[in-house]
């Protein structure tokens, strides 16, 4: 049993206002001396206040100052203050000098933990989030149900399933299940597991749902690809819950997109029209993005013209449209105006322009920008992005320079880019370097079918058809299979997916009775071509 298994007991799952300080008095954080504010500092309570101004107003430097006052009144000891403290620096965007807030605690309850815990998911530390869970159970410490909401939204974005339903089994063993936080929490730990079953029986158990419950449902089935359900969701919602958000709409919207289900985008368009948010910054971008996937490109700019269009995203995206398109000048000329409007490319426009630029075989161009990220406007290139550059320097049969930044890149060379070089060699008949590349990739693969295909077909496009023979024979002896592409069609607002040789469609039949005769009818178009006549016992 796991150290996490042991915290918990082994228990098995079996389904898997405070004060508010008004606005109006944060001028007195701005008093003409620091006696003013120690006047007010006059104990832990009203200490309590203060830093709830200092928190809403992303005031740290009077919040600093108020730490050091009370520091110096002993305040700083009770675990009351120490929590106010490492709340305001969080709100403040200084998460670390709440952590050290919390290190320095000598006593701990369950806010101080609490506060620990969100703040460490907040900085994308899950893992040191679930430790500090662990700490605090063996301490004795009650997690309550913004502990659980906390850790378990850890788990979701570590997408540890098996740690989710230690946590549920151990919510449902305290009796903390009717919260509402917690349930939208489990919900999404589920959603983003691939669990939409269970994620599913979480939302139709609940007493009571709000706007998180019903986004969270809609963007789980959504970013599944079960657009049919999502779309039943957000009519549900639509009917007995609160009014859609932009996130639920741009969930749907996102995946009727990735789906091309074209007509279904249009409906939520049209809906979307209606309650006016089509001038929301993410519904705009999903806009724009749907209508791109599903090849309307026309549609998406259009959208995009006539909207103000003063945040990067709706940009990005039409960006990237243009560049899925292969639309290389317009997506250069629309990033050359991002400047000029008063925004800055983020790291996802970048990789639309360079996708262009590999399009359209501007080499120079591409590495222009690419060394402007970091030096211009300080974003330092991630791994997507120097797999656009390689991309680019493949395409331009530079496959030298695409072999030096492979090993010269500052992350794991994984096998993305080592199959991008694979393919380039290829295309360009490099067969030292395509071999040395195809190892390169076994090593990380070693079943990789078409690592091995594509070898083989590089050695036999040389004529070397006996280093082509032993890569086929190798294959069979590791028994390594190419895996059939999938294909998908909408009938009648359904979509069904089909690959090769499959019979499992409970029509099957007669789809490959239809296929027979399809065939067999081009048969007879091509002998009639050919001779000039038809068959006169033949039935037609």
């Amino acid at each position: 049993m796991s150290n996490f298994e042991q915290t918990f007991g082994g228990v098995h799952c079996p389904a898997a206002g405070g004060f508010a300080w008004p606005l109006y008095r944060l001028e007195l954080l701005g008093g003409d001396s620091s006696q003013h504010r120690q006047l007010l500092l006059r104990n832990a309570s009203t200490f309590r206040y203060w830093r709830e101004a200092c928190a809403d107003s992303g005031a740290l430097n009077y919040g600093r100052e108020i730490h050091a006052q009370a520091m110096k009144k002993g305040f700083d000891v009770s675990s009351f203050v120490a929590n106010t403290l490492a709340t305001m620096y969080n709100k403040c965007g200084k998460l670390e000098y709440g952590l050290t807030l919390f290190e320095k605690m000598s006593m701990r309850d369950v806010v101080s933990w609490t506060t620990i815990i969100t703040t460490l998911v907040q900085m994308g530390q899950e893992e040191c989030a679930v430790q500090a869970f662990i700490r605090m159970r063996e301490s004795d410490v009650s997690p309550n149900e913004y502990t659980f909401a906390a850790v378990i939204s850890g788990c979701a974005n570590l997408a540890r399933i098996e740690w989710g339903e230690q946590l549920h089994a151990l919510i449902l063993h305290l009796g903390l299940a009717a919260s509402l936080s917690v349930e939208n929490s489990i919900m999404t730990m589920y959603a983003k597991c691939g669990q939409l079953t269970s994620s599913s029986v979480i939302f139709h158990e609940m007493t009571r749902r709000d706007i998180v419950s019903w986004s969270t449902i809609i963007a789980g089935y959504s970013q599944g690809g079960h657009v049919s359900e999502a779309f039943e969701l957000l009519s549900w919602m639509r009917m007995e819950g609160p009014k859609p958000t932009e996130f639920a709409l741009a969930s749907v919207l996102s995946a009727c997109g990735n789906m091309a289900i074209l007509e279904h985008g249009k409906q939520l368009h049209a809906y979307v029209l209606s309650i006016g948010l089509e001038h929301t910054a993410m519904v705009l971008s999903a806009l724009i993005n749907m209508y791109c996937k599903c090849g309307s490109i026309e549609e998406a700019s259009r959208i995009f013209d006539a909207a103000e269009n003063d945040d990067i995203v709706s940009w990005t995206a039409m960006i990237n449209g243009y560049a899925e398109h292969g639309y290389s000048r317009e997506v250069i000329d629309l990033f050359e105006k991002i400047p000029r409007v008063g925004l800055r490319p983020d790291s996802v426009t970048f990789i639309g322009v360079l996708s262009a630029c590999s399009h359209a075989g501007l080499v120079d161009l591409g590495f222009r920008y690419f060394n402007a990220m970091s030096k211009k406007y300080q974003i330092s290139p991630s791994k997507e992005h120097y797999g656009c550059m390689i991309d680019l320097l493949c395409r331009a049969g530079r496959l030298s320079d695409a072999e030096h930044m492979i090993e010269a890149m500052p992350f794991h060379r994984d096998d993305v880019v080592w199959s991008t070089l694979l393919r380039a060699c290829r295309v360009h008949g490099d067969v030292e370097r395509g071999r040395r590349t195809a190892e390169r990739i076994l090593q990380l693969e070693p079943n990789c079918a078409g690592t091995h295909i594509t070898l083989a077909n590089i050695y036999a496009s040389k004529g070397k058809w006996r280093e082509a023979a032993d890569i086929r024979k190798l294959m069979k002896s590791k028994g390594v299979i190419k895996e059939p592409g999938w294909s998908w069609i909408k009938v009648k607002d359904l979509v069904f997916a089909f690959v090769a040789g499959d019979r499992s469609h409970p029509q099957g039949e007669d789809i490959y009775n239809m296929l027979d005769l399809l065939a067999s009818r081009t048969e007879l178009a091509d002998c009639v071509q050919e001779t000039g006549f038809l068959p006169y016992d033949l039935e037609y």
